[in-house]
């Protein structure tokens, strides 16, 4: 069986923060989120990393980030391409953003060749996340099914005081199997609860803030791409249409559909470490406050690399 590998997702434009938020460091020595993870990746068994990002940002990413982590762990790249879309179809007039999550995976297709995580670059999950989810992928093989893994976390965790947030928002059975995921791009907090908008605010619906959600933590198996590959051709006929600017096709939605084709599992696997990340820029001194007291702890040491 190959080796798991991680997928690290670096591609967004992040608008909402105001710049490339992925070598944006998080505390006095220079070291980024998306350093963290690579180093708890480490410590868990993973020996490859693949950076998904845009073409243009390959200097400044390897300069900041690649660079330091390749005596450490191997490292390829991969680019996120807006005209990377199913033959015969062609990229709407002043479309500007990337396709979406699974899209991102997508664009690592052709040099990932067995199990593999995939997480967000400016997501902190902890190191338990990491260990856990390499041990799925080091011991589970498909059969009649494909047999995924994803790692949750509480909402209420994983708000920020600042914005709102995107989140796929899960539900499980007794045994602790996925069984719907919908993708929720617009939640705020709403006290000590949450709430969620589909029309640009103009109304609201409370959510449970104990919800389990998604931050983009996946295990797969290689056969994953062939199926996102054809929901990707799907999402092109169907969604783009209707929102040619602005449609993405989520990691979620694409789980979703082998869920509801009775086609995959999902094993949720729940982490006690608290998920932090920098979503907007008022985020960032929490971020960094919160590093500091787990380097205190004895965590990580003061520099990684």
């Amino acid at each position: 069986m190959d080796k798991p590998v991680l997928v690290i997702m670096a591609a967004g434009m992040g608008s909402r923060y105001g710049g490339l938020k992925q070598i944006d460091p998080v505390d006095g020595q220079g070291n980024k989120i998306i350093d963290f993870s690579i180093y708890d990746a480490i410590r868990a068994g993973f020996k490859k990393v693949i950076f998904v990002i845009k073409k243009e940002n390959e200097q400044d990413f390897r300069t900041c980030i690649g660079n330091a982590v390749r005596d450490h762990i191997e490292v390829e790249y991969a680019f996120q391409e807006l005209t990377d879309i199913p033959e015969g179809e062609s990229v709407p007039e002043g479309r500007i953003k990337p396709w979406g999550t699974a899209h991102a995976v997508l664009s690592a297709r052709k040099i990932i060749d067995g199990p593999f995580a995939v997480i967000n670059a400016d997501d902190f999950y902890g190191r338990e996340a990491f260990k856990i989810i390499y041990e799925h992928l080091s011991e589970t093989v498909d059969d009649d099914k494909y047999r995924f893994a994803m790692v949750g976390y509480e909402l209420k965790n994983t708000l920020t005081d600042n914005g709102y947030v995107s989140r796929g928002i899960c539900s499980l059975n007794k045994d602790g199997y996925l069984t719907d995921i919908v993708e929720r791009t617009h939640i705020e907090k709403d006290g000590n609860g949450a709430k969620f908008t589909e029309d640009g605010g103009a109304s609201y619906t409370a959510i449970d803030p104990d919800s389990i959600v998604s931050m983009n933590m996946w295990g797969f198996s290689k056969g994953f791409l062939d199926e996102a590959l054809e929901s990707f051709k799907r999402f092109f006929k169907v969604t783009v249409p209707g929102n040619p600017l602005k449609a993405e096709c989520y990691l979620p939605g694409v789980v979703d559909e082998l869920l509801t084709a009775d086609k995959a599992t999902v094993k949720v696997l729940k982490s006690s470490d608290r998920w932090f990340g920098v979503t907007y820029k008022e985020d960032k001194p929490f971020v960094e406050g919160s590093i500091r007291k787990l380097k205190e702890k004895g965590e990580y040491p003061e520099k990684l690399w």
